[in-house]
């Protein structure tokens, strides 16, 4: 199964764009009623707080593109940001019977993949991907994909 919310990209940039105007205009606003309007007294700073806690909801709102492929014996995720230097990007690939279990966390706005894989080293790795941009159904897919993989793993040791 392959999952790509890469199509999505040209608005998460649009939205991205549109809060830096936000800010850079909420800047401005600032800087004028503070030297030139004096007109909203204290309430003047909300024009700075409130474009500010967009922008910072939206970066930890994490990584805007999410790809998954099960396809064959492998299983990839990729997970970056529109902007590059914001997150580096994650890449993973492994084969099907290392992945262990795997929890999807919701937390507000915030989801997160935690995936458990088998390894050598260390017994277990945990990988983290940020899927909060995925849609609901996406998800349940997502979930529903995962869910078959552990449990052909889970036959093959019994």
């Amino acid at each position: 199964m392959r999952l790509s919310n890469r199509n999505k990209a040209s608005v998460y940039s649009f939205v991205n764009t549109l809060l830096v105007m936000f800010l850079i205009a909420g800047v401005g606003a600032y800087l004028l009623e503070e030297y030139r309007f004096n007109i909203l007294g204290w309430e003047s700073s909300l024009l700075i707080i409130v474009p500010v806690f967009l922008v910072v909801f939206s970066y930890l709102n994490g990584r805007q593109i999410f790809e998954y492929d099960s396809d064959g014996e492998a299983l990839h995720f990729r997970n970056r940001n529109i902007i590059p230097f914001l997150h580096k990007p994650l890449s993973d690939e492994f084969p099907k019977y290392k992945l262990l279990k795997f929890e999807v966390v919701n937390i507000f706005f915030v989801k997160r993949l935690y995936i458990t894989i088998s390894s050598k080293n260390s017994g277990s790795t945990m990988l983290k991907y940020e899927i909060s941009y995925l849609s609901n159904k996406e998800i349940n897919d997502l979930k529903f994909s995962l869910n078959k993989v552990v449990k052909a793993n889970n036959e093959k040791k019994s």
